[in-house]
């Protein structure tokens, strides 16, 4: 079983069969001219497992923001200098057997242009630093690939109105789950993980995936909580 994807062109070709969408934040996001990637150094020890599979993992700005709006670090997602993001793309990761694959080793950084390339999908360039460092290098030899991959996953999803559904006094996670089954037909309930806060606020969604790039049922980790579980969603306001 191999570490790296091992052929990036077969696998982006059968990426590309997959319809496409816009993204959803894009027409909201205003770029900075210019910027830096900061520096990231592992947060814990290297394990360069075997990819089984992988997760994308979405989260909802508005709940990551709340109380974050004037910390400099998060100003481009969270300041609304920059526009105001809905779902974002927090990583692509991949998943082993047991655990994950983290930190691998490599020499290579995320470079100004390629952040820039991604800031509307990733709107943090210390984000996509770090997903790079923790999660990207157990996959593929150069950030560009990794993103390369990451932005056409994205862009093959159609995201449910966050907002309308944040108005629903009875909504459930298992609600959240057939909104995004209902605007994507090609993935199963099961392949749809929702995590939320210990007061049943939405944080994140969780696409699971095959080692084909294929949404795949999660397991109970990734899935979170039952369908009948409470859930809320913050409009930011």
């Amino acid at each position: 079983m191999l570490r790296y994807l091992s052929n990036p062109l077969a696998l982006l070709a059968i990426l590309l069969s997959i319809p496409s969408a816009a993204s959803a934040q894009a027409y909201q996001c205003r770029i900075p001219g210019s910027v830096s990637v900061p520096e990231i150094a592992p947060a814990g020890r290297p394990r360069p497992l075997p990819v089984t599979g992988y997760t994308l993992a979405v989260s909802w700005s508005p709940e990551f923001c709340k109380g974050r709006e004037m910390q400099s670090r998060h100003r481009t997602q969270c300041s609304g200098r920059n526009g105001r993001f809905g779902f974002v793309a927090h990583g692509l990761w991949p998943d082993g057997r047991g655990t994950w694959p983290q930190y691998c080793s490599t020499q290579r950084k995320v470079s100004p242009v390629e952040a820039r390339r991604n800031m509307c999908m990733m709107p943090s360039t210390a984000l996509i630093a770090s997903q790079w460092t923790k999660h990207g290098s157990c996959m593929t030899r150069r950030p560009e690939t990794y993103f390369k991959v990451t932005r056409i996953l994205w862009n093959s999803i159609k995201w449910p109105d966050a907002d309308r559904l944040s108005r629903n006094d009875e909504l459930t996670a298992g609600m959240l789950r057939d909104a995004f089954v209902r605007i994507n037909p090609d993935w199963p309930h099961e392949a749809v993980g929702v995590s939320a806060n210990t007061r049943g606020w939405l944080r994140e969604l969780r696409l699971c995936y095959g080692k084909d790039f294929m949404p795949r049922r999660c397991n109970a980790r990734q899935y979170g909580p039952n369908d009948r579980a409470k859930l809320k969603i913050w409009r930011g306001l």
